[in-house]
């Protein structure tokens, strides 16, 4: 039966896209925007050697059309076929890399132009048309006439499929794909003009929707938030510089949005790595709040349920919020309470961050409390992983019952900023909250931690008390973890006393329990999309067992050696 659907999906698709063919007249270029994309040299020349890498995965090809490869998962074929690659391969400035461009392009139009293929998701044909559209002066550069005139017949058919499937996109970032590359459409095709001003207001109402008064998204995903960031800056630059009405809901939209996402950046350079994001493009971040002009930071406290503390050369970024349920939490995080650490350009305490490039195995543990840098009760997530669900064409597995009490305050004085926060997330199963308080100096060289697991009520302790009955009354075994980054190295000292943190930069930080907890130093990965594998790493471990109510340990991270090579702007100007 599902080959059946298969099937009746993709000649609903192509029949769609053919009743999208544009009516005869002139086709061209009215205005050729610049393109907005930011592409690596390095990954442009490895696609012009053959080096497809996309989604954790390295497909080689050499003289290969990439429409001839076999992909070898459904990622890697969505990447392939939204295009962004030719922002790489442009970026190497070589002509050959442009008669690649062009002769691929052309491919694609032969093969799928007519609605075949996997490639019609209307996220998938906006992030298309973007990059068709704002490469395409290079494009047309010595292209024969014939192609010329299918190359436009694809670009109509694509806006005009757009105008009346935007709405199939699901919301959040496939919408705004889906609207940003219709209206590129209307303020560059000829004979599109009306496309643009209608795509320009809905994608003012979708951002109004998508974005809340805090300025996140609804996934609080930061990686996420910078795509819609992006594009936000593409549509608001493209109708200034087309002459096209630009709706006051944008311009609020982008003002509501980059202070939190700037709240958001590390001392590195990087956005924090919570539910399902990663640092971002090298690049990417900086330039998107430099080019927006919007100078605020969000100071409010709270950055789309994230509290971010800088001091000196060092930014702590704690996740005070519960994660996100339903349909927006297929790569929600399991970290309430989590804390990553910069210092300067290097990360020092990080999450292990998001596995689905790897695999669903690695994608389901890379959501899992452990993987992050806070308490976790042993065997158990402060969130559990729920089953199976359609969602937008895709299938995913949303977050549920989650902390439903989630509790932040936040203190300064001369000395140090302080933040204590709470969550209830191992109430149901064990009677314990989960206490943890943060203080970094305000010189950025001490960083101080607590975590208590607390038995409150006496509902919580009679709960607690079943579960040491499980146990065998040997007490709830629990782990407080710091995963390092893999250019981090830890080595024991003072006769296992403590453990010494060495950074790239030769600064070097010591790290001390004052409790009566296990300290270990234990393997550990760090998952970064764009690599092969998961990189090696490791983690500090504290532990010990929750025996009558209530169990604290304590922490203690100091700079004891400064950098050798000159510190970067400090963290409380990023």
């Amino acid at each position: 039966m599902s080959s059946e659907r298969g099937i009746r999906e993709k000649m609903a698709t192509r029949w769609r896209v053919m009743r999208a063919a544009p009516t005869r007249g002139r086709r061209s270029l009215v205005w050729q925007p610049q393109p907005r994309g930011s592409g690596s040299a390095r990954r442009g020349n490895q696609l012009r050697g053959g080096l497809w890498h996309f989604a954790g995965q390295l497909v080689e090809a050499p003289a290969t059309s990439p429409w001839d490869i076999t992909a070898p998962s459904a990622p890697f074929e969505m990447q392939l076929h939204g295009f962004g690659w030719i922002d790489d391969l442009m970026a190497t400035g070589a002509r050959e890399a442009s008669e690649f461009a062009r002769t691929w392009v052309m491919d694609w139009v032969r093969r799928y132009g007519t609605g075949r293929g996997p490639g019609w998701a209307p996220a998938l044909t906006g992030r298309r048309l973007l990059r068709w559209i704002s490469h395409a002066p290079d494009l047309l550069r010595a292209m024969p006439d014939t192609d010329q005139r299918a190359f436009f017949d694809a670009l109509y058919r694509q806006a005009g499929y757009l105008r009346r499937h935007w709405k199939d996109a699901g919301q959040g970032l496939p919408r705004m794909e889906a609207l940003t590359g219709l209206l590129y459409s209307g303020l560059t095709l000829e004979g599109m003009g009306d496309f643009g001003p209608d795509a320009a207001r809905a994608l003012a109402r979708a951002m109004d929707s998508d974005i809340g008064p805090d300025g996140g998204v609804p996934s609080r995903n930061p990686e996420a938030l910078l795509e819609v960031a992006t594009l936000l800056g593409w549509a608001i630059e493209a109708l200034r510089d087309g002459g096209g009405d630009l709706p006051p809901g944008l311009v609020e939209a982008q003002a509501r949005l980059i202070p939190t996402l700037r709240a958001l950046r590390h001392a590195d350079g990087g956005l924090a790595r919570f539910h399902g994001g990663g640092q971002g493009k090298p690049g990417r971040l900086d330039r998107v709040l430099v080019t927006s002009g919007v100078r605020a930071r969000n100071d409010s406290g709270l950055a789309m349920g994230f509290v971010p503390v800088g001091h000196g050369r060092t930014t702590v970024i704690l996740d005070a919020e519960a994660p996100p349920t339903g349909p927006v939490s297929g790569s929600a995080h399991a970290s309430t309470l989590a804390l990553e650490m910069t210092s300067g350009a290097c990360p020092v305490i990080v999450n292990c961050g998001p596995g689905g490039a790897f695999g669903p195995d690695w994608h389901r543990a890379g959501r899992a409390t452990a993987s992050h840098s806070t308490l976790a009760i042993e065997g158990y997530s402060s969130a559990r992983i729920g089953p199976l669900l359609a969602e937008g064409g895709r299938r995913i597995a949303p977050l549920i019952q989650a902390p439903r009490k989630v509790q932040w305050q936040r203190s300064a004085s001369r000395r140090s900023s302080t933040v204590m926060l709470s969550h209830d997330g191992y109430g149901p199963s064990h009677g314990l909250t989960h206490l943890r308080r943060i203080d970094l100096s305000t010189d950025g060289r001490v960083l101080q931690g607590e975590d208590s697991l607390r038995a409150i009520t006496a509902a919580d302790k009679e709960t607690f008390e079943d579960a040491m009955t499980a146990a065998s009354l040997q007490g709830v075994p629990f782990h407080v973890r710091f995963h390092l980054h893999p250019d981090t190295l830890a080595e024991a000292d003072m006769g296992g006393r403590a453990i010494s943190l060495t950074l790239p930069s030769g600064e070097v930080w010591v790290f001390r329990s004052g409790s009566r907890a296990k300290m270990t130093i234990e393997k550990s990965v760090y998952l970064e999309p764009g690599r092969l594998n998961p990189r090696p790493a490791q983690q500090v471990v504290l532990s010990d067992r929750v025996v009558k109510y209530a169990a604290t340990i304590d922490w203690t991270l100091t700079r004891a050696q400064e950098a050798v090579d000159l510190p970067p702007p400090s963290a409380e100007g990023a």
